[in-house]
């Protein structure tokens, strides 16, 4: 029994397909099929359902995947460690990151390319998406890392978290909304916003859970009328009085330059939360781990 073997079996049963498998691993279909039967020849079990549409385990598959797992996160631990003695870092890393979260109180590109200068032999992958798929994918130990919006008070038990974004959502609307009157007034109650047009995040991110939740607890449900991954966009998208945009609190100076006016929204008082996310066990491997340090420390974190 070979490591690439059981490399090749878990990609399979992850990928669900040979050829995605192959595509994952930059190798030659035939050869990952090839190297599989001839480990189910050794253990002397079918591993794989070879179904027309997709690839499932077996049932003693499905026994011996985690088997193939520990196997090989302990070659890359012992691989790992010995790196480190040796004061080098390889590996990869899978960083999740929320669409916009890069232009909030830090550069993620910098640090990434600061931490790659430093290690360059660790691989790194950025991927944007949902909040919901990442936190998912975080807890499935498919992303090391996530920074993603919060819409749940707790965590899962399994996750750690380091809050760095908290601000109360504010409602941004074009001057002579009728919002803003009374004149003067800096906050708006959430049902005032039943029935209007609004600018909001995708569902499935942390901030449009948040105001789908905070709107349920008000009594009704959102009319969202316009839906954008850049909070860029809902901004410019306010300013032409298409609707009211809801997000975290703009700087001044942005909401100036736009035009927009802002008011708290209370009753209650969502709040916009971004947070730096791993598993609770810790990531995986030493360079990992690095990186969450190096980000860690970017964000001013303990």
């Amino acid at each position: 029994m070979e490591l690439r073997q059981l490399q090749y079996f878990v990609a399979v049963v992850e990928e669900a397909s040979f050829t995605r498998a192959a595509a994952r691993l930059h190798l030659a279909q035939p050869g990952v099929s090839a190297q599989i039967q001839r480990l189910e020849r050794e253990l002397g079990h079918r591993l794989l359902d070879r179904g027309s549409r997709a690839v499932t385990p077996t049932e003693v598959g499905r026994a011996v995947l985690p088997y193939a797992r520990a196997a090989l996160a302990a070659t890359e631990g012992a691989r790992g460690t010995a790196d480190e003695f040796a004061g080098l870092l390889r590996g990869q890393v899978v960083l999740g990151l929320v669409s916009g979260a890069a232009t909030q109180e830090f550069d993620v590109v910098s640090v990434v390319a600061d931490f790659h200068d430093a290690h360059p032999r660790v691989e790194i992958s950025l991927t944007e998406d949902t909040s919901d798929r990442m936190l998912a994918a975080v807890r499935r130990g498919e992303l090391d890392i996530a920074l993603l919006g919060l819409t749940a008070d707790e965590p899962p038990p399994d996750v750690a978290l380091d809050i760095v974004v908290d601000e109360p959502l504010v409602a941004a609307v074009a001057p002579g909304d009728p919002l803003l009157h009374p004149a003067g007034r800096t906050e708006v109650p959430l049902a005032e916003l039943a029935g209007r047009p609004l600018i909001s995040l995708p569902r499935g991110t942390g901030l449009r859970g948040v105001l789908d939740g905070a709107c349920a607890e008000a009594g009704f449900k959102p009319r969202i009328a316009f839906e954008a991954a850049s909070p860029d966009v809902l901004t410019r998208l306010a300013a032409r009085g298409l609707g009211v945009a809801v997000l975290p609190a703009l700087p001044a100076g942005m909401a100036t330059g736009l035009g927009l006016r802002t008011l708290v929204i209370t009753d209650p008082r969502p709040r916009g939360r971004i947070a730096l996310t791993w598993r609770k066990d810790g990531p995986a491997s030493p360079a990992a781990r690095a990186l969450l340090d190096r980000l860690r420390g970017e964000l001013g974190v303990p």
